[in-house]
């Protein structure tokens, strides 16, 4: 049996060698990149450079293993052009998506490890991908985001700076005064050890409301600290105001119905006994 008839199966044995190699040296070098990258970008942007450059190597190895099998890269390439328009046409909101991923990547308005809030959806980011961004809430719930949605509403990043400033909106009875509950609630933060001293909490009085005098208790604390400084601050100013005889008051309604009229008669009947 003449070499020839064995040269389709050793050009098929070595394509299997070339994309097996690929697999291979796609994943150390994609590993080795990520780990001189992380030391110059975040994360996110060396996640996103991991698996471009994974990608690419394999996409090389793949083209040697079919050119080794025969087939020619001119025809590849020109069925690869076609079928992209095709692709392109079928799925524009994945091309939209991938425009808005390559925004979200050059803007930065998040990183991997941030707590945004996205509508009504607040969650910490695990991915920023070209099409979507993965996100994981409080009550472990996975949440994907396509892109185009984060360019086109507003985003808050919870976690971009490293304090935050809780806004307590409390009520006061209307006997109440005023410059006694802004010491009242000032010692309240002083003696909270995650409120910070610098800035300095913030007392503002913000009108007459139906039932009480409204005030706005403003606290800063570190960003780790923010939910724990939330809670404790409830509980510390009720306890305050308990031990000051500070009335936190319930609505109250009066009945008017003018100055010529006599007041209603109330009359407090028991209830009639069972037989």
């Amino acid at each position: 049996m003449a070499i020839s008839e064995y040269e389709p199966l050793i050009h098929l044995i070595q394509a299997a060698m070339l994309v097996l190699a690929g697999f291979v040296v796609a994943s150390v070098v994609a590993r080795a990149s990520y780990k001189i990258m992380i030391k110059h970008l975040s994360a996110h942007h060396s996640s996103l450079f991991k698996r471009l450059l994974y990608w690419l190597i394999l996409a090389l190895f793949l083209a040697s293993a079919l050119h080794q099998m025969g087939f020619s890269l001119g025809v590849l390439l020109g069925a690869a052009g076609v079928l992209s328009v095709a692709i392109g046409f079928a799925s524009q909101t994945s091309a939209s998506n991938l425009i808005s991923g390559l925004f979200l990547v050059g803007e930065k308005p998040f990183q991997l490890g941030d707590f945004i809030k996205v509508g009504e959806t607040i969650g910490e980011v695990l991915s920023i991908d070209l099409l979507s961004v993965k996100l994981r809430t409080f009550d472990n719930l996975y949440v994907r985001i396509p892109n185009e949605s984060l360019i086109k509403t507003e985003v808050t990043n919870l976690t971009r700076f490293p304090i935050r400033r809780f806004d307590m909106q409390v009520g006061v009875a209307y006997r109440e005064n005023i410059a006694r509950v802004r010491e009242v609630l000032m010692k309240v933060a002083d003696e909270n050890p995650l409120s910070l001293d610098e800035p300095a909490p913030l007392f503002f009085f913000t009108g007459f409301g139906d039932s009480s005098l409204n005030i706005q208790f403003s606290v800063w604390a570190k960003r780790e600290n923010f939910r724990d400084l939330r809670n404790s601050l409830h509980e510390g100013v009720k306890n305050a105001f308990d031990e000051a005889g500070i009335e936190i008051p319930f609505p109250h309604r009066t009945l008017y119905t003018g100055s010529a009229t006599t007041p209603f008669p109330v009359q407090v009947v028991s209830a009639p006994e069972k037989e």
